[in-house]
This record gives C-alpha cells, structure tokens and sequence, in this order.
C-alpha cells in the first residue's frame, strides 16, 4: 500500500509537469520578455505552500542572473509595499487565484506601476483578470487523497518557475564563470574562480635551483620549502626540468655519489607546467591525468617559461577544489 501511494504520487506529479508544455506559449514568451525588460527587480509574491514556492523560485532568479526577491504578501500589505516601485516586476502566484493576501496588494501593486506576472491555474480568477501576463499552473488533481493539501500544484509551480529562470538563462547568455560569481562560497564558485595564482607559492616559498647545482642542493632547498619538489632553471630562469623527493629517492637507491652529482643527471627535463591565470581545477585535472602515476606538484610558469612559483595537490585540498 506504501509503495503504490508513492508511485501513484509520483505518476500525478509528473502528469501535471507534463501538462505545462503546451502551455508555453506567446503569452508565457511576452511574461519572459518583460522580465528580460526589466532594469529594476523581480519581486515574487504568495501565500502559504505558494510562498515557499515563491522564496525557492526567487533565490533560482536570483542566482541565476536575474535580480530577485521574495514579498511575504500580508507583510506587504502592513508596509512591505514600499519595496515595489514601479520599474519592478512582480510575479504573484496563487493557485486559486482567490487568495486573500494576495487580492488585497493587487490594487496596491497597480497604483504602484508595477507590471504583474500571475502563476495561477484560474484565468477568470480575481488574480488572473487584474494581471499583465497570465501563466497557467492548474492541475486536473492533487496527489493529496482528500484532495486537499498541495502537491501536484506546487510541483507544477515550481518546475514553471525553473521553466522560467532557465529561459531567462538562455536569453542572457548566463555562462558558469557568470554562476560562479553569485556563489563565491561555494565548491562550484571555488572551481570556477580560483586560479593557479591565488593558490601558488611564490618568491621564498617557491622552490627553485640552478642547472649546475648538485642533487644535494637540491635536497636541502625541497627540505627547506616542504614541497616535496624543486624547479631546475637556466640562467635566464626560465624551467629545465624538475626534480623530486621520488625521483631523488630512486636515484640513491641505485648510487649514492649521486647527491654530489649535477641536477642535469637525474632531472626530468619534459615537467608538466602551468600558468598563473589557468583556473586552480585545471591545474588538478593535469596533475591527475599523467602518467603512468598523477603528479602533486606543477611548476607555475610565465609566457616566456620562466618559473614565477608551484602549486602543491594540498594546496587545492585545502581550497576545496578537489
């Protein structure tokens, strides 16, 4: 019995989301059109389970490239008002279109100035006849057995709001550099963001030696920087190869008058390297993709090739980007 109510929820559901399609149509791409139109903000409005709605599809505008919040509409008619002004748009969603919050603010709305969306599943609805655009979100039923508590509707409203932010999107040209400003905090906006130089050692934290120098030099500079690598750089410092603690390791196991040897001798001399303003998830992706085992370091260099700092795989950790 458990799992058959649950199916036959999710069948109503996805009936109403699939309902919605033939209602996109010129009135939908006039509503959408007037958003785009819009210099001011998007205002969404409703009452109840509408308004949860409304908060969700507001922060989606919001982070989305479009300018938007959310209006509780009995706070509204108790002086909320004065954050409409008439360059705004508001979208006022009720499903019965009779909702008292929302009737009372309408006439408020339009002596404003403010243009009005309605996300309602009744035309002739006080709602659907005092708005500009008209969006129908009705469904033939709700998944509640009593037919009551609202399910099937808000399903159906929310998936119109993302119908509409997503077009929005589109008619921006919204790009993921765009979506990674308004969520700086987050691990996406860290990938999108960050690049190698934010996150390099540089000056006397970069690790760095001189052809010429022996291969115990270099073990006393990757001692010193805790890098577990050094740079190898010519005299115009620009990058020769690199060695490492692996590579240094291998080298004494085999013959330990080696440390007193010239770097050139046991250097790799094709490095893996980046530049500074490659994003810092770039920087991973090389790392994980040599072969035949992943680096965790990269020489950072300038257009000339000159070793200008490293990036460490803990450094990215420690960001988040992995």
């Amino acid at each position: 019995m458990i799992r058959e109510k649950a199916i036959e929820t999710l069948k109503i559901e996805a009936e109403a989301i699939e309902n919605l399609i033939p209602r996109i149509d010129d009135e939908f791409e006039s509503a959408v059109q007037e958003i785009l139109n819009c210099h001011a903000r998007v205002i969404i409005t409703g009452m109840g389970k509408s308004g949860h709605i409304g908060r969700k599809i507001a922060a989606t505008l919001a982070s989305t490239g479009t300018p938007s919040f959310f209006m509780h509409p009995a706070e509204a008619f108790h002086g909320d008002l004065g954050m409409v002004t008439e360059n705004d748009v508001v979208i006022a969603i009720s499903n019965s279109g009779e909702s008292s919050e929302i009737v009372n603010i309408l006439p408020i709305i339009k002596r404003i100035g403010a243009n009005i969306i309605a996300m309602s599943g009744r035309r002739e609805s006080t709602l659907g006849r005092n708005c500009d655009y008209f969006i129908n979100i009705g469904v033939e039923r709700e998944a509640c057995p009593l037919g009551l508590a609202p399910t099937a509707s808000t399903t159906a409203t929310l998936a119109m709001g993302d119908a509409i932010a997503m077009s929005l999107m589109e008619k921006r040209n919204f790009t993921s550099k765009d979506f990674a400003m308004f969520h700086p905090g987050g691990a996406l906006g860290r990938k999108l963001l960050l690049t190698v130089e934010d996150v390099m050692h540089i000056d006397d934290e970069n690790p760095i030696i001189h052809v010429g120098n022996t291969v115990k030099d270099a073990l006393f500079v990757m001692t010193e920087k805790g890098l577990g690598a050094v740079s190898v750089i010519d005299v115009d410092e620009k990058i020769v190869g690199i060695i490492t603690d692996g590579i240094i390791r291998r080298a004494i196991s085999k013959d330990k008058s080696l440390l007193d040897e010239s770097v050139e001798n046991i250097m790799f001399d094709k490095p893996l390297t980046i530049s500074p303003n490659k994003l810092a998830a770039e920087a991973l992706s090389v790392m994980d993709k040599h072969k035949p085992r992943p680096v965790t370091v990269l020489p950072v260099v300038d257009e000339n090739k000159k070793v200008v700092g490293i990036v460490h795989l803990t450094d990215l950790l420690r960001q988040g980007i992995v």
